[in-house]
C-alpha cells in the first residue's frame, strides 16, 4: 500500500496515476460489449444444432470404451483438453471409475506415457493413486531415485510424465526426481531442434511436437487456466496426423457457443458499472472489469457456473476499488473509520467522506443482489457469510495499512497469517459459492468460514506470487512491506535469498492443494465443484502473475488472452474437413 505521508496511505496523485496508465482504454470495451452485436442468432442456433448432433457420437465413442486402457485414456485426455468434457462428465467419470477399481498398479507392458497419463487423469478426478508405480521406471542399482535415461528418447513419455509429476503431494521425492529428469530431457530436446526449419512432413510433426514441449516447460498443465490451455491445445491437435475430425469441429463449435454467452454476460455487467461511473467518481481506482471477468472464467469457465461468474465479477470489480482505497488514496484516520463502519454493518454511513459512501453503498447493494438470487433457491443464509466475509477483508486491509502508516515490518509468519486474506481469494471463494446453487449449501459455507486447508493454501500462494513480482514497482511508489521485505528483515538474507524461500513455500501450497484436491471422493465431502474453484484460483494466478504483474500492467499478453477468449470466434469446417 502506498503513503504520501505518515497518516496517509496514498493519494490519487502519482500512485493513483501510474496504475491507471496500464489501462487499455476500459471504457472503449466496455462500449465494445455494450454495443457490438457479436453474432448472429441463427449463427447461434446452428452451432447449438451442430453441438447436440455431435454430442451423440462422442458419447457413443466413449460408451463404446476402447479396447485398451491406453486408448480410453487417451480418448478422455483429448476430449478434456479441447474444453469438451463439461458435456460428458458422467461418461468420463463412469470410465475412470472402472480404470481406478481395475488396481492402481499398471500392467508390465504399459509403457511410460500410459503409466503417466493413468496417473494423472485419475488424481485429477480426484482418485488416490499411489506415485510407486513409477518405481518399473527407475534404476534399481544405480544412485536411488534416477530415472533410466533410455527414457530420454520418448519425448510423448516425457511429457506425459512432466505433466503428471506436477500433481505431486508432501514426501513424494519419486514425483520430485520425475520433474527433475523430464525437465531436463525436455529442454536437451527442445534445444537440439532449436532452428529446424518446416519442410517435410516429418520436419514439421518434429516442430509441433517442438511447440508443444516448449508451452509445457513454461506452464504445465496443471498450473494453467483451463480455457487458455484448450485453445492451445485445439491449435495443436489440429495439426496432428489422424486426429479425430468430429472431435475438433465439436470443440470449435462449443468454443463459439461459450464464447457468445460470456460476451452476454459481459455485456449485463458492463452495463452496471458504467451506470456506477466510477471511472469518474472514484478516479483513483483501477478500471479492471475484463480483467475481473477473465479472472472469474479462469477459475470457473463451464456454462452452468454462469450466476458464479456474475456475482464474482460484480464484487470482486468492487474488491479491486477497496483495494485502492486502502493502498492509494484513504488516510489512516478513514480507513479506521470505513472498517469499523463496515464492522458494524452500519448502512447509515453518516460519518464516511463522500467517495467512502459511494464505494460502501455499492457493496451493500451488490450484496443484496447477491442476497435476492441466494433467496429465491432457498438458500436465504448466503448473506450473512457475506457480510462477514466483508468483514474479514476489511481487517485484513486495514493490519497492512497500520503496519505501513507506523513504518512496522512484520515477521514473515504474521505476513502470510494477514496476507491470507489481503489477497481477497477468502472472499472471492465466498462469491463462488453464493453462485453455485445446490453445489454450495450451508455445510460449505460452514467449512469455508473455518479457514480449510485448501483455502489457506490457495491464498498464500495467491498472497506470495502477488508479492514476488509485484514488490520492486510497489516499494518504488511507497507501499506496505511485502512477504520479499518481511523475510530479507527477519532473516536477514538477499533478495534471491528470499524469493527462493517463498517459491519453495508456493511449491508446498500446490502440494496442499493436490492433497485436498484427494478428498473430494469421500463421503459427504465437499461438492468437486467447489474443490475445482478454489484449483482454478490458484491457476490464474499462475497465468496473471508468473513473470510479472500483468493484471495491474494489462496492456500485454494478458489482453492477447481476453481477446481471444472474448472477442474472436474460432472458424468452424465440417467434421470431414482435414
Amino acid at each position: 500500500m502506498s503513503a504520501a505521508s505518515s497518516n496517509t496511505i496514498g493519494s490519487s496523485t502519482a500512485a493513483a496515476q501510474e496504475r491507471r496508465t496500464a489501462d487499455f482504454h476500459p471504457t472503449v470495451w466496455g462500449d465494445f460489449f455494450i454495443t457490438r452485436v457479436f453474432t448472429d442468432q441463427q449463427i447461434v442456433n446452428g452451432w447449438n444444432v451442430g453441438i447436440d448432433a455431435l454430442k451423440e457420437s462422442v458419447k457413443a465413442m466413449l460408451l463404446s470404451a476402447p479396447s485398451t486402457t491406453s486408448e480410453k485414456l487417451k480418448l478422455i485426455d483429448v476430449v478434456e483438453r479441447l474444453g469438451i468434457g463439461y458435456l460428458f462428465e458422467e461418461e468420463i467419470e463412469e470410465q475412470l471409475r472402472e480404470i481406478y477399481q481395475q488396481g492402481n498398479h499398471p500392467d508390465n507392458d504399459e509403457g511410460l506415457f500410459t503409466v503417466a497419463l493413468r496417473f494423472r487423469l485419475l488424481r485429477q478426478h480426484g482418485y488416490s493413486v499411489p506415485n510407486d508405480i513409477f518405481k518399473k521406471f527407475q534404476n534399481e542399482e544405480e544412485e536411488e531415485g534416477t530415472f533410466k535415461e533410455e527414457l530420454g528418447s520418448d519425448v510423448e513419455g516425457m511429457m506425459s510424465l512432466y505433466e503428471a509429476a506436477h500433481l505431486c503431494m508432501h514426501g513424494e521425492t519419486i514425483l520430485d526426481h520425475a520433474i527433475e529428469f523430464a525437465t531436463a530431457q525436455l529442454t536437451n530436446y527442445s534445444q537440439e531442434l532449436q532452428g529446424l526449419i518446416a519442410g517435410t512432413d516429418a520436419q514439421q510433426r518434429k516442430l509441433l511436437v517442438l511447440k508443444r514441449v516448449a508451452h509445457i516447460l513454461k506452464r504445465p498443465l496443471r498450473k494453467g487456466v483451463e480455457k487458455h490451455e484448450q485453445l492451445f491445445f485445439i491449435s495443436v491437435y489440429e495439426q496432428m496426423e489422424g486426429h479425430d475430425h468430429s472431435l475438433l469441429k465439436l470443440a470449435k463449435l462449443s468454443w463459439n457457443f461459450l464464447q457468445h454467452l460470456y460476451q452476454q454476460e459481459l455485456r449485463s455487467i458492463t452495463r452496471w458499472w458504467i451506470d456506477l461511473d466510477f471511472a469518474t467518481k472514484l478516479s483513483f481506482a483501477r478500471d479492471r472489469l475484463i480483467e475481473i471477468y477473465f479472472w472469474a472464467v479462469g477459475a470457473m469457465w463451464e456454462p452452468k457456473f454462469s450466476t458464479s461468474r456474475y456475482i464474482l465479477t460484480k464484487l470482486t470489480m468492487l474488491v479491486s476499488v477497496n483495494d485502492d482505497i486502502y493502498d492509494v488514496h484513504g488516510t489512516i484516520d478513514e480507513l479506521e473509520l470505513l472498517t469499523a463502519t463496515v464492522e458494524r454493518w452500519d448502512t447509515s454511513m453518516k460519518d464516511l467522506p463522500e467517495y467512502m459512501k459511494l464505494f460502501y453503498g455499492a457493496i451493500i447493494d451488490a450484496l443484496d443482489e447477491v442476497d435476492a438470487i441466494t433467496t429465491r433457491e432457498g438458500r436465504p443464509y448466503c448473506l450473512e457469510y457475506g457480510k462477514q466475509a466483508e468483514k474479514n477483508q476489511m481487517r485484513a486491509y486495514l493490519a497492512e495499512a497500520r503496519w505501513f502508516a507506523k513504518g512496522e515490518v512484520p515477521t514473515i509468519e504474521e505476513y502470510r497469517r494477514v496476507g491470507v486474506y489481503s489477497c481477497t481469494y477468502p472472499l472471492l471463494a465466498y462469491l463462488a459459492l453464493a453462485g453455485m446453487g445446490d453445489k454450495a449449501p450451508k455445510e460449505a459455507f460452514d467449512w469455508l468460514l473455518a479457514d480449510p486447508k485448501i483455502l489457506v493454501a490457495v491464498s498464500d500462494h495467491c498472497r506470495l506470487m502477488d508479492d514476488i513480482v509485484s514488490h520492486e514497482f510497489e516499494q518504488k511508489r511507497g507501499h506496505v512491506c511485502s512477504a520479499v521485505e518481511c523475510y530479507m528483515r527477519q532473516h536477514d538474507v538477499s533478495r534471491v535469498e528470499a524469493v527462493s524461500v517463498l517459491n519453495q513455500m508456493m511449491e508446498d501450497d500446490w502440494r496442499v492443494i493436490n492433497e485436498e484436491c484427494l478428498l473430494v471422493n469421500r463421503p459427504g465431502f465437499i461438492s468437486k465443484e467447489v474443490i475445482s474453484m478454489f484449483v482454478g484460483l490458484a491457476r490464474v494466478m499462475e497465468v496473471l502473475y508468473k513473470d510479472f504483474d500483468s493484471y495491474t500492467f494489462s496492456n500485454t499478453t494478458t489482453m492477447d488472452m481476453m481477446t481471444a477468449l472474448l472477442v474472436t470466434p474460432m472458424e468452424v469446417g465440417s467434421a470431414e474437413e482435414d
